[in-house]
């Protein structure tokens, strides 16, 4: 689809070797970055915000969760910034090992029992400093994918860094489900930790992968011209505002419906299905896996027929399957949870494979990486940030029913929709085709 030029991969870096870092890189971040989501729906209601009422723990324990999407703008405005400023690779380091740090010492912290309120403080403290690592983490792994990748697979390539999230996921739930074997009294001793204390492990193998790889070609011609913003962030916001409310609203869609499966499902299935939590997590590692195929697949395709395309018919796929997602569950037989969620994963990939691409597309090299980081965590927040809060209250309000959470996803896959008709095709354009003032 794609016929404008684009910068190839420097000398020594294959386009392979980039795609496996942006890949990798990004799962080891967004492990961390979910783990938490996990453990919120599991254990953290009991053993950081104790109440009488469980779905008042599990509401505030998702609300913690949430506190991570929140800041993530900022995350994306600051780090973005200085990604413009000094570069994609020093980015994607630092936001690897701020994010690893936090993940450890969550691994490590008292619970509420042991430390009373300082322990949910220091829950949503180191929360907000892993919210603010994934502010600036996604838009750098799509850039460098994007910016060293040849015209006409931008889409595909972009789309690394979104199997990378879905890999980062199948790794999260790996590592819970690998505790399946202990007991309930064990793993909220200290077993839930042990996904934490991995991190450890993980992140210095990711930056030995990020730091072998070559800087974007795109950012070295600017660096190379001179032409490098002494304040991109402020540039982007004044000269893109249109663009990054519409990339914000077409991102809603998919965060809103993602998250509410990749969270809310976990409680929703073990506190009012009484499903074992064994078989939420094990449905979840199969639908990952399949997503990330799928993810390849559609991001493929939108280099062949276009991005809005593709992304449209997603945003139509998730309105359509939120209603017929909780009917599947509420069957409880194990095959009609595993069919409920693994179609779930294979129906957000519709708009999760291009979206990279897509985004990175619309912004001019000076400000791509602040551009795209704020449309994508603004979406991002409103998304996936409100969802599974938003899903607890509005179950409880509807007298535990499962209409309203639907009814909630399709609103916003419908505003994705309507953000789409608004943005213009980019697939068939030269990367620094995007126009100022868009």
């Amino acid at each position: 689809m794609s016929t404008g030029a684009s910068a190839a991969p420097r000398a020594g870096t294959s386009m392979v070797k980039v795609a496996m870092a942006s890949c990798i890189g990004t799962a080891i971040e967004y492990y961390d970055y979910l783990a938490f989501g996990i453990a919120a729906a599991l254990v953290f209601n009991q053993l950081f915000f104790p109440a009488q009422e469980p779905l008042t723990g599990t509401l505030l324990a998702f609300a913690a969760f949430g506190t991570g999407f929140i800041i993530r703008p900022l995350g994306g405005i600051i780090i973005g910034h200085f990604g413009d400023r000094f570069g994609r690779k020093r980015m994607l380091v630092l936001t690897l090992l701020s994010m690893g740090i936090a993940t450890f010492l969550i691994g490590c912290l008292p619970t509420y029992a042991q430390a009373g309120v300082w322990a949910p403080i220091a829950l949503v403290l180191l929360r907000l400093v892993q919210g603010f690592s994934a502010g600036g983490e996604w838009a750098g792994a799509v850039l460098m994918a994007v910016e060293h990748a040849p015209p006409n697979k931008r889409g595909f390539y972009g789309s690394w860094a979104m199997l990378g999230i879905g890999l980062g996921a199948l790794l999260a739930l790996v590592a819970f489900g690998a505790l399946g074997s202990l007991d309930r009294q064990a793993f909220i001793e200290w077993g839930w930790r042990l996904p934490f204390l991995l991190s450890a492990v993980l992140v210095p193998i990711g930056l030995y992968i990020r730091v072998s790889v070559a800087e974007s070609p795109s950012f070295e011609e600017l660096r190379q011209r001179n032409a490098v913003l002494r304040m991109p962030v402020l540039d982007v916001i004044k000269t893109y505002p249109k663009t990054i409310l519409l990339t914000a609203g077409t991102n809603l869609g998919y965060n809103t419906f993602i998250y509410l499966v990749f969270t809310f499902t976990l409680a929703y299935a073990t506190q009012t299905l009484k499903l074992p939590r064994s078989l939420i997590l094990n449905a979840s590692m199969l639908g990952s896996v399949l997503q990330m195929v799928s993810v390849l697949a559609f991001a493929a395709l939108s280099d062949r027929i276009g991005r809005r395309p593709v992304l449209m018919a997603g945003a139509i796929a998730i309105a359509v399957y939120a209603f017929a997602y909780f009917h599947i569950m509420d069957i409880g037989t194990p095959g009609a949870v595993y069919t409920a969620i693994c179609l779930a994963y294979v129906v957000s990939a519709i708009m999760f494979g291009p979206i990279g691409a897509f985004f990175c597309e619309h912004f001019g090299t000076q400000v791509r990486y602040s551009g795209a980081s704020l449309g994508y965590q603004l979406g991002a927040v409103l998304g996936g940030g409100l969802a599974p809060t938003l899903a607890v209250a509005l179950y409880g309000m509807s007298n535990q029913q499962t209409w309203s959470v639907s009814l909630y996803v399709a609103l916003a896959a419908a505003l994705s929709f309507v953000c789409l008709l608004l943005l213009r095709e980019t697939g068939d354009e030269s990367l620094d085709a995007a126009k100022r003032g868009g």
